[in-house]
């Protein structure tokens, strides 16, 4: 298992941060190489040597900027998941309603996932669950803050159930849409998972509703 191929790393909270000195259109060319290369080949088949030459970038800059594999990998995956963030953050503003609320996070995870279907596969395929940690959008306190706040808004009106935390919430959240985003890939499913957002948000909702 990739538990055993990835030695300890420092989280990475920041890593965005610390990429400011990198030109624009090299950080865009590591990300697509880094995609492409770890959503399609095991963690340990992709070398250093493979993602520069695929971004056209030399191995002294990753080395400066990133100092190993593992802390690339996690960097750009806390770049990509950060736009979802950010989307997340953006469409939570303005609304009351507790459900709407939640309706709302679960579309824009899904229409994320949809879209970019290669971040999924990267993050469940070239990072250990243990190492989520190690990327710096899980430590964000805004995000957590305004994720975590969904679920105890909707536990304190009574319409989620509270007689679990509002982590284990969040975790049943994001362990049915995560396993049903993933495998919606690995089947080569062609149409979106859009398409039945209605009925997965419905069969989401039952298992969190206080009902």
């Amino acid at each position: 298992m990739l538990e055993s191929t990835l030695p300890p790393s420092p989280p990475t909270t920041g890593a965005r941060a610390r990429l400011d000195g990198m030109r624009t259109d090299t950080l865009a060319r590591l990300e697509k190489a880094v995609l492409e290369l770890f959503s399609q080949r095991d963690f340990h088949e992709v070398s250093l040597h493979d993602v520069a030459r695929s971004a056209n970038v030399s191995l002294q800059t990753i080395y400066k900027y990133f100092g190993s594999k593992e802390a690339l990998v996690y960097g750009m995956l806390d770049i990509m998941l950060g736009r979802l963030a950010e989307r997340m953050i953006d469409h939570l503003q303005g609304i009351d309603d507790a459900r709407e609320r939640l309706r709302k996070t679960c579309w824009v995870t899904l229409d994320y996932m949809d879209r970019h279907p290669a971040v999924m596969l990267l993050m469940f395929t070239a990072v250990p669950v243990s190492r989520h940690k190690n990327i710096g959008i899980y430590e964000s306190p805004e995000l957590m803050g305004a994720f975590l706040g969904v679920f105890k808004d909707g536990q304190q009106r009574g319409v989620l159930n509270g007689q679990v935390s509002s982590k284990v919430l969040l975790d049943v959240f994001m362990g049915i849409i995560g396993r049903v985003v993933l495998m919606h890939i690995v089947r080569g499913e062609k149409s979106p998972l859009t398409e039945q957002f209605d009925a997965l948000f419905h069969i989401l909702w039952r298992a969190m509703s206080a009902e």
